[in-house]
């Protein structure tokens, strides 16, 4: 399992300085009209095509499909020398959101003793988009209007993260969550699956 650094989040004045972004149209919302309960799988390494409402930006490194000695199974590696320009990022269209109000995210993700970040951007009931982004090569959490970033301790092998996003978005903005707009993965790390 994980845990986060969250010990210095506090309430601040923070959210008061988060100007509303505009009402938008939800028709970008893909799982919009999905009956959302228990979770929702938004890629899974074994399907046959894990990375189909995913876009792939690679500089100096690759992501592919290979089988992880550990587990005997089919895993995705993101594997890049810079980890900003290596990630794979969901929805693939830039002008859509996901769209899922469950307020939990759970990655099986491999620990690769290597720099690795992972993003989630929420909506909150102030209508502000708020990004958390946890990352195993910070020491401290810092809370900005728009983005959260804090440290991740990965144990050794393959981990179980779960990010209650609805507990982060009270705990850092002081707001109520959503929804989730955006997920993205960055070098380096295995995935197994993110629901």
């Amino acid at each position: 399992s994980s845990r986060f650094g969250l010990r210095e989040l506090g309430r601040g004045p923070l959210s008061q300085l988060a100007a509303p972004e505009a009402r938008r149209r939800r028709q970008g919302a893909m799982f919009k009209n999905t009956y959302q309960s228990g979770f929702l799988s938004i890629l899974y390494s074994i399907g046959s095509k894990p990375l189909q409402i995913w876009d792939k930006k690679v500089r100096n490194g690759h992501i592919k499909r290979l089988t992880d000695s550990d587990i005997q199974s089919s895993v995705l590696e993101i594997m890049g020398t810079n980890v900003s320009t290596t990630y794979v990022t969901c929805p693939a269209d830039p002008s859509k959101t996901l769209g899922i109000k469950l307020p939990f995210l759970v990655m099986i993700i491999k620990n690769l003793k290597k720099y690795f970040t992972f993003e989630v951007t929420v909506l909150d009931d102030k209508e502000v988009r708020r990004r958390f982004r946890a990352s195993n090569y910070q020491s401290t959490t810092r809370v900005k209007p728009f983005i959260c970033t804090m440290p991740m301790r990965l144990d050794e092998g393959w981990n179980q993260i779960q990010f209650n996003l609805s507990d982060f978005t009270r705990r850092a903005y002081g707001t109520n969550y959503i929804e989730t707009l955006r997920v993205q993965l960055h070098a380096n790390c295995r995935i197994r699956r993110i629901y």
